[in-house]
């Protein structure tokens, strides 16, 4: 098997990302709110079983975001994905690191010729930054709220999700953790 530097004839600059993928849908996320003595916070709660899929990827070194949003979690959807963000990083080697998910491991996965894929450890949430964006994506959004349909749910994904890509620095400040600052930074 090829490795990363080997794969890379062209010498085109390296971006190293992280990816990950979060179903969001109308089951409520209650969580904990203010509200003024002597009331009791009231939240709504829905148990509604429609979901959609988002998958993204973030660049720590400069905080560029990209995101889908499908139907379906599957090999065809992660190919989909792969394939716009090549698109969005033309003249660049990428460097995709993501869990082991079966979609992301299918031999059916179409894996761009100018895309590697690092697998990370099992059951190792902790290492991927794009965790702490679907954390806080989850808490700005969508805590303690009620979805009356599955377009509203896409409606608030799309806004919470480009407000997060038009803020670089705020992604770069969440996600660029000092091991990966020093990986990025090393000769």
């Amino acid at each position: 098997m090829a490795t990363a530097c080997e794969k890379n004839t062209e010498r085109l600059p390296v971006r190293l990302m992280f990816q990950d993928e979060a179903r969001f849908g109308r089951m409520s996320d209650p969580r904990r709110c203010w509200a003024p003595a002597p009331f009791r916070p009231v939240v709504g709660l829905a148990l509604v079983r429609e979901f959609v899929y988002e998958y993204a990827a973030v660049s720590p070194g400069d905080g560029s975001l990209d995101h889908l949003m499908t139907f379906s979690m599957d090999s065809e959807h992660m190919g989909q994905f792969l394939a716009q963000v090549r698109k969005a990083h033309p003249g660049e080697f990428i460097i995709m690191v993501l869990d082991g998910s079966g979609s992301h491991k299918c031999k059916k996965l179409q894996i761009p010729q100018n895309v590697e894929l690092i697998f990370l450890p099992p059951y190792s949430p902790e290492l991927n930054p794009v965790e702490l964006l679907w954390n806080v994506l989850r808490r700005k959004e969508f805590a303690n709220r009620v979805f009356d349909s599955l377009d509203a749910v896409v409606h608030q994904l799309d806004l919470g999700l480009s407000s997060m890509a038009a803020n670089k620095a705020a992604v770069k400040s969440l996600t660029c953790w000092p091991w990966i600052n020093d990986t990025l930074n090393a000769k």
